[in-house]
């Protein structure tokens, strides 16, 4: 595409804003954690910043990772226009290595760590936050079942995700969920109207792990964590609910 066909941002930038920006039930969780430990937080997963620029903006120093580098450019340059201080590195959050760097909390929201493909990708992630936080820090885990309560025959998707932005019109469109060998794939239809009107359409499926809160506890408590008491993020008309999984390093 060229010209007024050009998307004004990256492609994984531009999805990435339009199905998770508009996401605000666990900010309110997220940053009475942060209140009560100090030091800086870690957010994994922290594609553009929803969850990082919030928690900066509050006073808090954060250290946001992310795996893809286009996601993390467009954080830091959010970051430095709203001149915000952030430290923001590509990594992936099962092998990552910050040194001597530790953090008094280390935050996954929005299921990131039901990306991670299998039990030991959770449990190399688990490893590596436990050797990057304090004593005593915790990590919270956002954990989410799109089935919950639903069975899976007649379970609906959500609304779709609209983002306007320099004169193009975003819809994300969620036009199915279903369940596979140990993990949920939910179908998207994406649709890009330039400013010309021109449509671009193309579907994404993105898999989530199925990932119970006591099997991440156990693999958690293996690996030298205490298991805290969890928390709920509520869910909303778009959004399906999260159980949190919290862990204390020990």
């Amino acid at each position: 595409m060229g010209g007024l066909n050009r998307l004004p941002l990256d492609d994984a930038v531009v999805w990435h804003d339009v199905e998770c920006a508009a996401y605000e039930a666990d900010l309110a969780l997220w940053e009475r954690l942060a209140a009560k430990r100090p030091g800086p937080v870690l957010d994994l997963g922290a594609g553009t910043g929803r969850v990082a620029l919030h928690l900066i903006e509050r006073g808090h120093a954060v250290t946001a990772l992310d795996s893809d580098p286009a996601l993390v450019g467009a954080l830091a340059t959010r970051a430095r226009g709203r001149g915000l201080r952030l430290t923001a590195l590509t990594a992936d959050i099962r092998s990552f290595d910050l040194g001597e760097r530790r953090f008094g909390l280390a935050v996954a929201p929005m299921q990131v760590f039901q990306l991670l493909g299998s039990s030991a990708g959770r449990e190399a992630a688990l490893a590596a936050v436990h050797a990057h936080l304090e004593h005593g820090g915790v990590l919270a885990i956002a954990l989410a079942d799109p089935f919950e309560g639903v069975p899976a025959e007649v379970a609906l998707p959500p609304l779709p995700d609209i983002r306007e932005q320099d004169g193009w019109v975003f819809q994300s469109t969620p036009v199915g969920l279903r369940s596979v060998a140990g993990a949920t794939n939910i179908e998207r239809v994406r649709h890009a109207v330039a400013p010309d009107g021109a449509l671009h359409e193309s579907i994404a499926v993105i898999r989530l792990d199925v990932v119970r809160p006591a099997e991440l506890e156990r693999a958690a408590a293996a690996l030298g964590y205490r298991v805290l008491a969890r928390e709920q993020v509520p869910e909303t008309e778009a959004y399906v609910g999260s159980a949190v999984v919290k862990l204390e390093a020990t």
